[in-house]
């Protein structure tokens, strides 16, 4: 459907011969940057770890509409079920909105690698042994990647089944990851993207675009860092302000603004234009549901938002890689 960037969809098609979708399980991980001794975590964080949708039972009643809810994360939230039972909602959910045949295990919420080698071999066999996977994903931090980690991932790979890692890098400006307390540097990341890939783990990167402070050098340098780093795919979030977090204090202040739709698409477009080709998109636009986001508050819904990139690039002639 779009042109203009290399899609997700369009590589599963290419790779499995139809979609791949993605069950995100919550697996009782914690956060190394969550720590006394780090200050609380990132300050874009709300504590609700990045569980699916469809997994979110105690949230299933509140809309696109919703007004924002002020009550902690914790209230909304609770930690969910077993493994097994995560995956086999995910599965339900997904075969009756999308007639899904093909699945990915994604260990989504929180740091995922946060353990020790023998407890994460547990908890990943306990997923696998689910469904017949195509792909297992791991989102974690670029710190938390020892040699032995990297070694039992690398174990998972098979002819059937591919392992990914996620890491968050979020900007390339060694500032900036102080400022938001992300409690790593570049070369952190940098150092974890070639130590996976000299695993033969594929890797996707997050980023976030219009952190404090940030602007078009900061997004072509975050571009191009991740061109360097030799990753496969990357997911871009636009920056949103959730309760509960140092940016929404800031936020709340008048110290901080978000980006527009407006100025998020045309930061979007320059950096799909500085980053290489090849690089597959897996997201384009962050999802919070409303009920716990602060900002931005009038915004399009993702189709939206797509569409209007598409259109946008489309008028501009321009397209992923032609400005590396």
């Amino acid at each position: 459907m779009y042109s203009r960037w290399n899609t997700y969809s369009s590589y599963l098609r290419e790779r499995y011969g139809q979609n791949v979708y993605r069950i995100g399980v919550d697996a009782g991980f914690s956060c190394p940057n969550r720590d006394k001794s780090r200050h609380g975590g990132c300050a874009f964080c709300d504590g609700t770890g990045s569980v699916a949708v469809y997994q979110r039972a105690t949230e299933s009643g509140f809309r696109r509409t919703a007004a924002y809810d002020s009550r902690t994360a914790d209230t909304i939230l609770p930690r969910l079920m077993s493994i097994r039972e995560q995956i086999e909602r995910g599965r339900a959910f997904l075969e009756r909105r999308y007639k899904a045949k093909l699945f990915s295990l994604s260990f989504q919420s929180w740091t995922n690698t946060y353990d020790t080698p023998d407890n994460l071999r547990r908890i990943y066999d306990e997923g696998l042994a689910v469904l017949p996977f195509k792909e297992l994903l791991i989102s974690t931090r670029p710190d938390t990647v020892s040699e032995d980690v990297l070694e039992l991932l690398e174990s998972y790979i098979t002819p059937e089944l591919d392992v990914w890692v996620e890491f968050g890098l979020q900007s390339a400006d060694d500032n900036t990851l102080r400022l938001i307390n992300r409690g790593h540097d570049l070369a952190s990341y940098m150092d974890a993207t070639e130590r996976a890939h000299r695993h033969h783990l594929k890797v996707a990167t997050h980023v976030i675009l219009g952190l404090p402070g940030e602007g078009r050098e900061s997004f072509i340098r975050t571009a191009r860092a991740v061109n360097d780093s030799g990753v496969e795919a990357v997911k871009i979030h636009n920056l949103h302000i959730t309760g509960g977090t140092a940016l929404a204090d800031d936020y709340l202040s008048g110290l901080l603004t978000v980006m527009s739709e407006e100025r998020t698409l045309e930061a979007t477009e320059l950096f799909l234009r500085h980053l290489d080709k090849r690089i597959i998109i897996e997201r384009l636009i962050s999802e919070t549901p409303y009920h716990r986001l602060l900002a931005p508050r009038v915004f399009p819904d993702k189709s939206k938002f797509l569409r209007h990139l598409e259109e946008r690039m489309e008028r501009n002639g321009t397209r992923q890689g032609d400005s590396v």
